[in-house]
């Protein structure tokens, strides 16, 4: 009994650690993952891409993380002793560079980045380990995940590829991805050597706007060397032809509605831009030439509130948003009571001294900042785009530019509507004279309209800061074009200026694509030279002492 028992014993005992890894054959595995990325740092870039698919073969769990990592470009080499590590942010601004374990993704340590050498690629090697990673993701459980990996793997459908497709379309439960990957099997089928199979997944395909089914399309249709057609079959390329029409049609319809997005982002930043001045120059009747730098003020605050919040940018930027408007509405204050307050009624020297301001401001900021631009981090929430379909979409930052350029609006007509210094303004606005012999401090009002203004040029700062680089000449790019929709809008008048700058940013944007962005200009203004020739008074002519020069 006792042999017999230990024989059964032992036999049980072999069994279990035949079913169970032990920590050693996991180790050992491990430690084979760790060396096949370690020769990722001496390998040529088709190496790499054989190396990736040794990875992926390999089964490893680590796969996914270190292809990632080297498509993202944070898989690096440590100097100190030739080893290869995923950093978890290469983020420049870091003091150091946390590494992770490519096989266990365990932080290891945190170094300097001069310590390290990042593993390069060129873009052959990213178009391989995105289609690799979309392999991963074709089989995930998110299916948006999956719709992402379809649409990835559309762009470059070889045999195993396309096996992994068809197999995944046995089992695909999701419309969207199911579409895609009907998508990319019906362009497969378009090299199939019977026409009936041919002519079903040009039918298939009519209508779909992703660019890879229209390039393919085309291809039927185009000619050959001796004269005749890639297509041979008549009722194919007829169908292609119809195709395309179709594609091409859809596709400039929404080409065209992108363009009044743009226009419409556009718009919302002249408008924010004119508020303050249409504000000022209604109630003062003062030409602010410094306006422009007032709103470099408010984009300068922006990136000095990300300086000093790094780790929360995020909510940085609405943390600028009040800031900008405290700094350029001081900033305005202090311009009034100090230069405007002694011009008033002498239009041409009000015009000059402000425009020497704003040479002082520039040159304050040169002097703090230094000339170069300074570039504002976008927050997370406000990065990528709004994709309705494959031919139209709206980056989030411009699209939030619209929405905000909408809400100051609110804000401003509210404020100049149901408050105290609203009713003040108002009535300066339309009867100096009157608005003072009733007990309004017209100085008063004059110093708070002009920080108001000026507050809300700063706002519109921190706006562009999502749109451009922040530089000392921010400003003057944006300067003249607010005149612009000032006079047109109507001077004063806060609907005007609404209309008035939505109206010519689109029109700006519509005659880019035929006339270029000079002479679209120069044709803008040259219609606003004619508009205000036969409506000196814009859109929305403003009453009161404005309408009646004083």
């Amino acid at each position: 009994m006792v042999p017999g028992g230990r024989r059964l014993g032992g036999l049980l005992l072999a069994w279990f650690l035949l079913a169970c890894p032990s920590p050693t054959v996991a180790q050992t595995g491990d430690e084979s993952f760790r060396s096949l990325v370690a020769e990722l740092a001496d390998a040529n870039f088709r190496e790499k891409e054989a190396i990736a698919e040794r990875m992926i073969a390999s089964g490893h769990r680590g796969a996914r993380d270190v292809i990632t990592a080297l498509l993202e470009d944070r898989l690096f080499q440590r100097g100190s002793d030739g080893g290869v590590f995923i950093v978890e942010s290469n983020d420049e601004r870091l003091a150091a560079f946390q590494l992770l374990d490519p096989a266990s993704l365990a932080g290891v340590d945190a170094v300097d980045p001069e310590q390290l050498d990042r593993i390069i690629t060129n873009n052959r090697l990213r178009r391989f380990l995105r289609t690799a990673i979309a392999r991963f993701d074709l089989s995930s459980p998110d299916a948006d995940a999956r719709l992402d990996a379809a649409r990835e793997l559309l762009r470059d459908l070889d045999e195993p590829t396309l096996d992994l497709l068809r197999r995944r379309a046995a089992v695909e439960t999701d419309g969207d991805v199911a579409y895609e990957i009907e998508t990319a099997l019906s362009i497969e089928a378009l090299g199939d050597g019977d026409p009936q199979v041919r002519l079903a997944a040009v039918e298939r395909l009519s209508g779909r706007l992703n660019p890879v089914v229209r390039n393919r399309l085309a291809a039927l249709v185009e000619t050959t060397d001796d004269g005749g057609f890639a297509e041979a079959d008549d009722a194919v390329r007829d169908a292609a032809v119809d195709a395309l029409w179709q594609i091409d049609s859809t596709r400039n319809a929404y080409s065209v509605l992108e363009t009044v997005a743009f226009g419409l982002s556009l718009g919302s930043v002249l408008v924010l831009v004119a508020i303050g001045l249409a504000i000022t120059f209604g109630v003062m009747g003062v030409i602010n030439m410094a306006h422009g730098e007032l709103m470099m003020l408010g984009a300068y605050t922006t990136y000095v509130v990300q300086l000093w919040m790094p780790d929360l940018i995020g909510i940085s930027l609405l943390v600028a948003v009040p800031a900008a408007f405290v700094v350029s509405g001081t900033a305005g204050v202090l311009i009034e009571r100090t230069v405007i307050r002694f011009l008033y009624g002498r239009p041409l020297e009000t015009l000059l001294a402000t425009f020497g301001v704003s040479l002082v401001l520039q040159q304050l900021v040169r002097s703090v900042f230094s000339a170069n631009n300074r570039a504002v981090v976008t927050p997370a929430w406000m990065s990528g785009a709004l994709q309705f379909n494959e031919a139209f979409s709206l980056t989030y930052n411009r699209l939030y530019t619209f929405l905000f350029a909408v809400v100051v609006f609110a804000l401003v007509l509210a404020v100049l509507r149901y408050t105290r210094l609203g009713l003040d303004i108002r009535a300066v606005s339309q009867n100096r004279t009157m608005a003072r012999a009733m007990g309004v401090r017209t100085e008063w009002v004059d110093a708070m309209t002009f920080g108001l203004g000026a507050g809300i040029a700063g706002v519109a700062g921190v706006a562009l800061t999502q749109l451009t680089n922040v530089g000392p000449n921010l400003g003057q790019s944006y300067i003249v074009d607010s005149f612009m929709v000032v006079v047109f809008g109507g001077v004063g008048n806060l609907w005007g200026t609404l209309i008035g700058g939505m109206s010519l940013g689109i029109v700006n944007k519509l005659l880019e694509p035929f006339a270029g962005a000079v002479l679209g200009k120069i044709l803008v203004l040259i219609f606003l030279i004619l508009f205000i020739q036969r409506r000196p008074r814009g859109l929305f002519p403003q009453t009161g002492r404005a309408a009646e020069g004083g």
